[in-house]
């Protein structure tokens, strides 16, 4: 059964920087493609950062603050964030799907809702001062 879980979640100052990691369960990562979402107060849940066999997207709100990263022999996926702003403020979740049902990380990332892949259950990271 496949099962998604998030951990390093937290508080930080604006500019600060926070890791988080997601175990993926029940997927090869090798045939996965693995996405990191954010959903915001009020806001539509939105793609972040994604990534299938070491090829990732990044939203443009993250591009060269954030960095996706995998290790397929452990079947965890990283995102590593700096310089955070009050906006980054969100519920993040990690998402898993084969690739064969959803063929790139583009693609991932772009997706809306959440009628897909194997989700998370969040971790909630707030960037106040």
């Amino acid at each position: 059964q496949a099962q998604i879980m998030e951990f390093g979640g937290g508080s930080v100052q604006p500019g600060g920087s926070l890791s988080l990691s997601c175990t993926v369960s029940g997927y090869d990562l090798k045939y996965s493609v693995v996405g990191w979402f954010r959903q915001a107060p009020g806001k539509e849940r939105e793609g972040v950062a994604c990534i299938s066999l070491d090829r990732a997207t990044l939203s443009d709100s993250v591009k060269g603050r954030f960095t996706i990263s995998e290790d397929v022999t452990q079947n965890m996926v990283y995102l590593q964030m700096t310089m955070l702003k009050p906006e980054d403020t969100a519920v993040y979740y990690c998402v898993a799907d084969h690739n064969w049902w959803i063929t790139s990380a583009d693609s991932m990332c772009r997706k809306t809702g959440t009628d897909f892949g194997t989700w998370g259950q969040g971790t909630q990271v707030v960037v106040s001062s």
